[in-house]
């Protein structure tokens, strides 16, 4: 019973997954029916030519699915899922709900690369273009590498060291961050709207390029599953299970690190994504760590991808980033929860 119970859920997920996608390739200033949408996904995948009276019908509708619609939409299915499923790991490895994958400084690093890419106005070319998610993504490891050294006692890494350096850092990069967006001139609102979530490149291009770290940042990720769910008791009683804690924690960062920096460095920087999406897992039952890593990454994925299609119909024609839209849908969600815990601990 379990075990159908456990496969009607991924089934519904991964329902609810293809439904997002549908919708964020059907919507837009321009409308694209269903049935297009098939005839061109078809008609791409298996190769076939397409004639001058397929290209009539349905040449519009395939230049804006393939060339637009269809990567932005797998890029906002990977960056969910990188955020949900570091999110889930951060709160295991950390203990803590409110971890979140920025905990450790990703957001504050990716977000000083970004605009000191920005500052320095390159040219609107491939390679210009190119240069402000490369740089947020070097500054995103640089700074998680920084906090974990300033952490480290010896051969150990104590997590409330771990939190305190990352906020430090944290503070620090951010306000480099502001006081070079205070410095320039030309570049504020685009820095501004990369901070809220709003990515700078389309095409397949970031998703060729962020495919790599995030596969090998969530593949460590749920190989680390069961001992997140031993590191619970607590890292004494888990060194005495055979769990390798420093390590674990080493191996959990870095997989949460690779994932979210290379999600962040295309999409922009996109809260709480990581912080909603295991909350709700858990509130339906779902703590071991090796169903809740899974569950939270193709939820990620679902909140994300309905949070930019929202972000696409709310002022149309122009776009939200889709940090706001995110926000706006986190903050109701956690004050509900705080509501709930008070109800709770009052009776």
């Amino acid at each position: 019973m379990r075990r159908l119970l456990r496969r009607g859920r991924l089934m519904g997920l991964l329902l609810l997954l293809l439904a997002a996608l549908l919708a964020s390739l059907a919507i837009g200033s321009v409308s694209i029916p269903p049935a297009a949408i098939l005839q061109v996904l078809l008609k791409s995948m298996a190769g076939a030519q397409m004639d001058a009276q397929w290209l009539s019908e349905y040449g519009t509708a395939a230049a804006i699915l393939l060339k637009l619609r269809l990567p932005h939409a797998l890029l906002m299915l990977m960056a969910g899922a990188a955020l949900g499923g570091s999110g889930a790991a951060y709160q295991g490895l950390f203990r803590n709900p409110l971890a979140d994958p920025y905990l450790i400084g990703v957001a504050s690093g990716a977000g000083l690369g970004a605009v000191l890419a920005m500052s320095v106005k390159l040219p609107y070319t491939t390679i210009g273009l190119l240069a402000v998610p490369l740089a947020a993504f070097v500054l995103a490891i640089g700074t998680v590498w920084l906090v974990y050294s300033l952490a480290r006692v010896g051969k150990t890494t104590p997590t409330t060291n771990l939190i305190l350096a990352g906020v430090a850092i944290s503070a620090f990069a951010t306000a480099i961050t502001s006081y070079v967006m205070l410095r320039s001139q030309g570049e504020l609102r685009r820095a501004i709207s990369w901070l809220l979530g709003g990515g700078t490149l389309s095409g397949w291009q970031p998703v060729v390029a962020c495919l790599p770290y995030i596969l090998i940042g969530l593949g460590l990720l749920l190989a680390m599953g069961y001992r997140l769910d031993v590191m619970q008791f607590g890292d004494e009683q888990a060194e005495q299970l055979g769990v390798p804690v420093n390590r674990v924690r080493w191996l959990v960062i870095a997989g949460a690190t690779l994932a979210t920096a290379g999600a962040v460095s295309f999409s922009g920087i996109i809260g709480f994504v990581g912080l909603v999406v295991p909350h709700i897992f858990r509130l339906v039952g779902i703590i071991d760590h090796r169903k809740l890593l899974p569950v939270s990454m193709l939820g990620g994925a679902i909140l994300l991808i309905v949070a930019d299609v929202l972000a696409r119909v709310v002022i149309t024609p122009q776009q939200l980033p889709v940090g706001i839209v995110t926000a706006m849908l986190g903050a109701p969600f956690f004050l509900w929860v705080l509501k709930r815990a008070k109800a709770q601990a009052f009776w």
